[in-house]
């Protein structure tokens, strides 16, 4: 089971875990409302590294880029959910509406994105990761699922 630390202590973790071998990748959203799609794309995520480092938007992020209403579920109970996937070592909540810095400040190996993408190169943060020697892999299965769309589900027809 991951354990849910902030930036800066999980700096200093990880430059330990380095230190003696390992690798790290991370994999970043909001993962609000956790479905299968999720789950399959940490797996992925984790078989890219030794370390599974996995970054959630903070609440005031989720509702800028999803709108009034979201995060359904607040980020503290996003990451309790996500720290006790298998495939999870650590979870850590970031400010801010891009995970650029947070990026800069823990330097995994690999930045994990969901196939949506396309590409590695359409992934916004792809420059930042590139800048000091990290890769870009798109990993986890075809996006068949939404956060978006169970809420809309839930809600009804007409009500979403």
């Amino acid at each position: 089971m991951g354990r849910v630390v902030s930036p800066a202590a999980l700096a200093a973790e990880l430059e330990g875990r380095r230190a003696a071998g390992s690798s790290v990748a991370l994999a970043n959203g909001h993962f609000d409302l956790l479905h299968v799609g999720h789950v399959r794309y940490l797996t992925a995520a984790a078989a890219q590294a030794d370390v599974l480092v996995v970054a959630i938007n903070d609440d005031a992020s989720v509702r800028r880029l999803k709108g009034p209403g979201r995060p359904i579920v607040p980020a503290a109970e996003r990451a309790e959910l996500l720290a006790a996937l298998a495939a999870v070592d650590y979870v850590t909540i970031f400010e801010g509406d891009s995970p650029a810095p947070l990026i800069g400040l823990l330097r995994p190996e690999v930045h994990c994105k969901g196939t949506d993408y396309g590409s590695p190169e359409r992934v916004p943060e792809y420059a930042a990761v590139r800048a000091y020697g990290g890769r870009t892999v798109l990993v986890g299965d075809p996006k068949e699922h939404s956060t978006s769309d169970l809420i809309a589900i839930a809600r009804g027809p007409g009500r979403g």
